[in-house]
C-alpha cells in the first residue's frame, strides 16, 4: 500500500501542486483497495493522517500533541524545527492551510466511503455465544466462518486493558489455533466440547461463533472487522 509520510503536507517544498498530486495518488491507491472491499490497513491510515491534519489545525504550538502516535523523539525534534522556520514565514503558512484544506475537502469522502463498507460488513455478521458462558468471558475462543466456505478459523482471544488520560479502552489480542471443516459432525458446540478436553486451564471457556453471510477478503476486512464487533459485543454483554 502506498503511504503518506507523517508530516508530508509540511515536509520538503511546501508547493500546493506538488502535495495535491501526492495526496490524489495516495487517495487513489486507498480507492482502489475499498472498491475490492479492503478496509485494513487502508481506513485505519486514512483516519489517522485525516486527524493529525485537524490536530495540526487545531494545534499549532505543541506539535507533539499533534502527532501522538507515531512520532519518536528525534520525529519530535525534526518536526519542531520544520514548524518553527514555518511559522516564521507566513506565505509558508497560507500554503500549508491550503493544502490541508483540500486534503481534508478530499480525504472526507474515501473515509465515508470506508465507513460505509465497514457497516456493511458488520451488518453481514453475526456472533453466536456456544453453550454456558463465564461470567467473565475476557479469555476464550471464537471459531470465525467467512461467508460459504467451509473451512473455519479457530482463534483464542484475549482481553487487553489500556487507557489514555481520558478513559480506559478494550482491545484484543488473538492468535489462530486451528482450522476445521464445517459439518453435520465438526459443528461449534462439538468444538467446544473439544476445546474443554484438551485445554483444562478454562474448564468452561467462553466460546463465539462468528460467522457472514457474504465472503469478504479475510485479513484486510472480515478479521478487523470481527475483532471490533467480538470487542464491542462481549463488552455489551459482560
Amino acid at each position: 500500500m502506498k503511504s503518506l509520510g507523517i508530516d508530508w503536507f509540511i515536509e520538503g517544498t511546501l508547493d500546493f501542486e506538488y502535495k495535491k498530486y501526492v495526496l490524489l495518488d495516495y487517495l487513489q491507491e486507498i480507492n482502489r483497495h475499498f472498491d475490492k472491499s479492503r478496509l485494513y490497513p487502508n481506513l485505519s491510515d486514512l483516519v489517522f493522517h485525516y486527524n493529525n491534519l485537524i490536530s495540526f489545525k487545531q494545534n499549532k504550538v505543541t506539535l507533539q500533541n499533534a502527532f501522538p502516535q507515531r512520532l519518536t523523539e528525534a520525529d519530535i525534534a525534526a518536526v519542531k524545527l520544520t514548524y518553527k522556520k514555518i511559522v516564521e514565514d507566513d506565505s509558508s503558512m497560507q500554503e500549508i492551510e491550503q493544502i490541508i484544506t483540500y486534503a481534508m475537502t478530499k480525504m472526507n469522502p474515501a473515509i465515508q466511503t470506508g465507513r460505509e463498507i465497514y457497516n456493511f460488513v458488520e451488518s453481514r455478521l453475526n456472533i453466536d455465544p456456544i453453550g454456558i458462558m463465564p461470567l467473565l468471558p475476557y479469555d476464550g475462543y471464537f471459531s470465525l466462518r467467512n461467508g460459504k466456505n467451509k473451512t473455519n478459523l479457530l482463534y483464542e482471544y484475549h482481553f487487553t486493558i489500556f487507557e489514555d488520560k481520558n478513559d480506559k479502552y478494550r482491545g484484543i489480542h488473538i492468535q489462530l489455533i486451528d482450522t476445521y471443516e464445517h459439518s453435520l459432525i465438526n459443528t461449534p458446540e462439538a468444538i467446544k466440547l473439544n476445546l474443554i478436553r484438551k485445554n483444562k486451564h478454562l474448564p468452561n471457556p467462553a466460546v463465539y461463533y462468528v460467522h457472514s453471510d457474504i465472503t469478504f477478503p479475510l485479513e484486510q476486512t472480515l478479521l478487523p472487522v470481527a475483532k471490533r464487533c467480538l470487542v464491542k459485543y462481549i463488552s455489551d454483554a459482560a
